[in-house]
């Protein structure tokens, strides 16, 4: 039997159901395409992040609105204070990644770092769950931050040389990377926090992943008044962008407003679609699928806008998503698969 005969048995969701093998397309289509829109607006105006925020959480919160809480009718199944919690951390983790598109960092180390995901559930599974893990997920683990740190090293020195100047502006925007690489860093350890606090939710209180998602993009939306000027003043200045011809509507809409709305609606897809992935597959494959994503997002980030990548970017993205796969485990899968299937051939034999 082949390999790929091996991974077909291995991922049987995927095969046999029509509806799973639609929601993996469009996790590639929606997510990656996201990334497009997304990389668009910061390219025209880096500090769009706000906006671009804001915009996600009204229709994610909107559609939760009419079709999980039937406008309002239906109530929680997990309490509203622990809701409250949640929603602070996952706020401040988007508004703070995005944040740091203003600092220096470019979309390509962006994707990379946020791809360190799983260092952070560690540590953080380790002090506050005090778990122990194998010796394949610490090698796992260690692979994915040494890939991070040679992306890093390698961005920073980036910084350096594309620096024009005195000496004294290359040092600020030196520092002014460095704060856009804390900014990341601190929202890697919220977000993996919000994950175990999560999962221990769903221990007491049973899985609602679609009221959590609601109620994620819905509570926060006050707390975009703090922003209400930064998000007023990149409207006037989408406005005043470049007018373009819509067929389905007949008319010519300033260009940014286009892609903010491609962006939102490809978010969208990319999140509900992962959500399918969540109730129709194993977690393994969950997590095989979004790696395999975040990478083929990655590459076309740099061929699409030809950002600078070096090949000790490559060395590092590699040992980064090999590191994740290790930790999938799905190598073992596919060994174990492999020595059934000759075993089941000796048998016939």
């Amino acid at each position: 039997m082949s390999v790929l005969g091996v991974l077909v048995g291995y991922f049987p969701p995927i095969t046999a159901n029509m509806n799973t093998i639609f929601a993996v397309l469009l996790v590639f289509v929606g997510c990656c395409s996201n990334v497009v829109f997304l990389e668009t607006l910061v390219r025209e105006f880096p500090g769009c992040g706000n906006i671009v925020t804001f915009a996600q959480f009204a229709f994610i919160a909107l559609e939760g609105f009419i079709f999980e809480t039937n406008f309002g009718r239906k109530k929680p199944a997990i309490p509203m204070s622990n809701y409250v919690i949640m929603v602070t951390m996952f706020f401040t983790v988007s508004v703070i990644n995005n944040y740091a598109l203003n600092f220096n960092i470019a979309m390509p180390l962006h994707m990379i770092f946020r791809s360190g995901s799983l260092i952070a559930n560690m540590i953080l599974g380790i002090i506050i769950l005090k778990k122990r893990y194998s010796m394949s997920k610490y090698l796992s683990v260690a692979m994915v931050s040494l890939g991070i740190f040679i992306c890093t090293i390698m961005s920073a020195k980036q910084v350096n040389v594309g620096t024009k100047g005195s000496d004294d502006q290359g040092v600020y925007a030196f520092l002014h990377w460095l704060i856009g690489i804390a900014m990341l860093t601190f929202a890697l350890l919220m977000s993996a926090r919000m994950g175990i606090f999560q999962e221990t939710l769903y221990k007491q209180y049973g899985k609602h992943s679609k009221e959590a998602l609601f109620y994620n993009h819905c509570l926060p939306l006050p707390g975009f008044l703090l922003l209400s000027s930064d998000i007023y003043n990149h409207c006037v200045l989408f406005s005043q962008s470049t007018p373009v011809e819509v067929p389905v509507i007949g008319q010519a809409v300033p260009v940014l407003w286009l892609y903010l709305l491609l962006n939102v609606i490809t978010q969208y897809v990319c999140i509900r679609s992962v959500f399918i992935l969540t109730t129709e597959c194993a977690s393994l494959t969950v997590t095989l699928v979004v790696t395999l994503r975040k990478f083929l997002s990655l590459i076309i980030s740099i061929l699409f806008f030809k950002n600078p990548f070096t090949a000790w970017h490559w060395v590092g993205t590699g040992v980064v998503f090999l590191g994740t796969l290790i930790y999938t485990e799905v190598w073992t899968s596919i060994c174990t698969a492999l020595r059934g299937s000759e075993k089941l051939k000796k048998k016939k034999t």
